[in-house]
């Protein structure tokens, strides 16, 4: 257990009161503050997740707040002890002043050796001097113009023909928290695909009974849906946090129109940059993003690791598990894969 400590001449770092309301404050007023860093994620993680929620604070000796740093425990089988801010979502690092910033994440490297943790990942946006960062993850942003006319009149000839493709298929967007559900549907079956556990359903129904920032969406093809997305509007960027495609309907290019209507829709809300979230350099999803003329950015994730292996890199039992959950029915992996879900920290 983290109590206070003196980690700075001028500063320590002790524990968030829950429901402390300075919180909140303290994110919306920084500049690198995210939905990821929102006190709300306490109930989810702990109640829906059963994780640890560990919120960090850096004050003076006087009490003023300095710079904030959520922290997540995960134990999980296969890939031990880990320390994550924040899991499940793309940033979640440390808050603050400079000097706060550093004290915080030498703070969280001291809980983790303390601890047994063989991780410690903070996902941040940008590089902190003094601590190493990988840059394994990248996001791709793409500028918003006021008005959709102008962004579809942006778009090479052979992008725009992609997407009246599932246009002219009858395909139609539709948005709103009725989308919850079509969504997960959509979401579990996609997971289940790429051998991966899926999220219980109920932490996307938290999402979005505690974030007004969450939107659903989905692509609907003759009455069902085929192609879904979620994620969050904050400070005008809107991140795709979510996005899913029944394969068997990849020709017909549902994932273009879902990806459009949601840019349009954003500019209709104000948002003036969508975010596609993260993905692996030089990979197709990587490439798929790259063709709607946004821009790279690097995550500059700081990772410690007391092992030789890399904090995320799949174990050959981790490699072999996913390709077994691949072959499995969609209603048992929709079964077993929300408990397991709960104990998995790394997407």
């Amino acid at each position: 257990m983290i109590t206070a400590t003196k980690a700075h001449q001028e500063l320590r770092v002790a524990r968030a009161e829950p429901g402390d309301p300075y919180w909140d404050e303290f994110v919306r007023r920084s500049p690198d503050g995210t939905v990821c860093h929102l006190s709300g994620w306490r109930r989810i993680v702990e109640d829906v997740l059963g994780r640890e929620y560990i919120p960090l604070v850096a004050v003076t000796l006087d009490g003023e707040w300095k710079g904030i740093l959520p922290l997540v425990r995960v134990r999980a089988p296969l890939l031990g002890h880990s320390l994550i801010s924040m899991p499940y979502v793309n940033y979640g690092g440390p808050l603050g002043t400079v000097e706060a910033q550093r004290t915080l994440i030498t703070t969280a490297i001291g809980e983790a050796r303390s601890s047994g943790a063989q991780v410690l990942q903070l996902r941040q946006r940008s590089s902190m001097e003094g601590f190493a960062a990988t840059a394994r993850k990248i996001a791709v942003v793409l500028d918003l113009p006021q008005r959709r006319e102008e962004l579809w009149a942006r778009f090479p000839s052979k992008l725009r023909s992609q997407i009246r493709r599932p246009m002219k298929e009858g395909m139609e967007f539709r948005i709103g928290v009725e989308q919850l559900e079509p969504f997960y549907r959509v979401y579990a079956r996609n997971m289940r695909d790429l051998g991966t556990p899926v999220y219980p359903l109920d932490f996307f129904t938290e999402l979005a009974a505690t974030f007004p920032e969450v939107s659903f969406g989905a692509v609907y093809y003759r009455g069902r849906a085929i192609g879904a997305g979620a994620g969050f509007l904050w400070n005008g960027e809107f991140e795709i946090t979510w996005a899913s495609c029944i394969r068997e309907y990849n020709p017909l290019a549902p994932n273009m129109l879902l990806y459009w209507s949601f840019m349009g829709e954003m500019i209709e809300r104000g948002a003036v940059t969508f975010n596609f979230g993260r993905s692996t350099p030089g990979t197709g999803t990587h490439r798929f993003k790259q063709q709607w003329g946004g821009r790279d950015t690097p995550l500059a994730w700081v990772e410690w690791s007391s092992r030789l292996q890399s904090p995320t890199s799949p174990s050959l039992a981790v490699r072999a598990a996913s390709a077994v959950w691949q072959h499995l029915p969609l209603a048992v992996a929709n079964r077993l894969g929300p408990p397991l879900a709960r104990r998995l920290p790394w997407w």
